[in-house]
């Protein structure tokens, strides 16, 4: 993992009062009121999740260092602080390399995942696309690895294992939980807790492959100048945000996009917005169920559906713009278009498995 030149030097940590817990410091620093209270700065950030990460604090201290955090908001310093520490302690093999960080941590409730049909035409199209997620943690949310699984395709449970199916496929989903299982324990935290907590944004910035295009789906777009400034701290090289449909990384066609963009120039970055119109005049009336076999006939023509196509058509061209495939966007969406009409129809048509990984 390549050293970030943005980090700063290291600054004075907080030091615990006689017979306190080291980690008091860091409840203290959040919870002494309206007037008391202040945003930790990176390297208390960064030294802070280290030591939840480490197993070095108590449960209940937890509990209240994330809602805390919750209730005044994390500021970009903290979130870069965080994603220091996470990739302190999740360390991928070198020589290991993508084109796209791709985040999937929301889950789908209204409609289907369409976005892992994306995923598929931009590997089709040379793309290397690495995908980290999480599950499980808000009740009756479609999630991409029970997707995954009922196409056939491996998740992989260790890096060797994500080299190997990249290799092969040119995608791999990793799980949070397989090179950051502390993490993945704290987002499972939500439905204890009552709300999310700024573990579900940390996670989003990881980026641990050091790709060079960092491309996020948040639901709240408040958020979006948060990413694209952690984004810039953390020295990445390119950063869009959009708020996808559910929160993840999918283009609801109904709707105008606008995508939040921090990119490198020189020695500095520029931040920028640009505005996608909506494919549609009329909004498309939410099906009343997902289903993985419908998502399947879409794939092998079989069905038609209006929404899905658009969606997985105008997900992948955003993604062609931001990755430098595509110059514009009537040029991203008639190639996006192109890879959907050349797609291999009957790909899953015996339901057999589409990527094995030795772990």
């Amino acid at each position: 993992m390549a050293t970030n030149a943005t980090t700063p030097q290291a600054s004075p940590l907080p030091e615990p009062k006689p017979g306190e817990h080291p980690f008091a410091p860091y409840v203290r620093i959040l919870g002494r009121g309206k007037r008391g209270s202040r945003s930790m700065n990176r390297d208390e950030a960064r030294h802070a999740m280290g030591m939840i990460l480490r197993g070095e604090v108590d449960d209940v201290q937890i509990g209240a260092f994330l809602m805390l955090m919750r209730v005044k908001e994390e500021s970009a310093e903290e979130l870069a602080g965080f994603v220091d520490a996470v990739r302190d302690h999740a360390e991928p093999p070198s020589g290991f390399t993508v084109d796209v960080d791709w985040s999937s941590y929301a889950g789908k409730r209204r409609h289907s995942p369409w976005f892992f049909f994306s995923i598929l035409l931009l590997a089709d199209a040379g793309l290397r696309v690495f995908i980290h997620g999480a599950e499980g943690h808000t009740p009756e949310r479609t999630y991409l690895t029970s997707v995954m699984a009922d196409f056939g395709f491996d998740i992989a449970d260790s890096w060797d294992a994500a080299a190997d199916l990249m290799e092969k496929q040119n995608f791999a989903y990793m799980p949070l939980r397989a090179f950051a299982p502390r993490l993945a324990e704290l987002i499972d935290l939500r439905p204890i807790l009552g709300l999310r907590s700024p573990v579900h944004s940390l996670s989003r910035l990881i980026n641990p492959l050091s790709a060079p295009l960092v491309i996020q789906g948040i639901f709240h777009p408040p958020y979006a100048g948060l990413h694209q400034a952690s984004g810039q701290l953390l020295g990445y090289e390119r950063v869009a945000v959009i708020r996808g449909e559910g929160g993840e990384i999918e283009r609801n066609p109904d709707n105008a996009m606008k995508v939040y963009r921090s990119r490198r120039d020189g020695q500095g970055f520029i931040t920028e917005e640009e505005s996608w119109p909506e494919l549609f005049a009329q909004r498309h009336v939410k099906p009343e169920s997902i289903a993985t076999e419908d998502m399947r006939a879409v794939w092998n023509g079989s069905r038609q559906d209006e929404y899905g196509e658009a969606a997985v058509i105008s997900t992948t061209a955003f993604a062609l713009v931001e990755a430098g495939a595509s110059k514009s966007q009537a040029q991203a969406l008639e190639q996006a278009a192109a890879l959907w009409a050349n797609r291999e129809k009957d790909r899953f048509g015996n339901s057999a498995r589409a990527g094995t990984a030795s772990t």
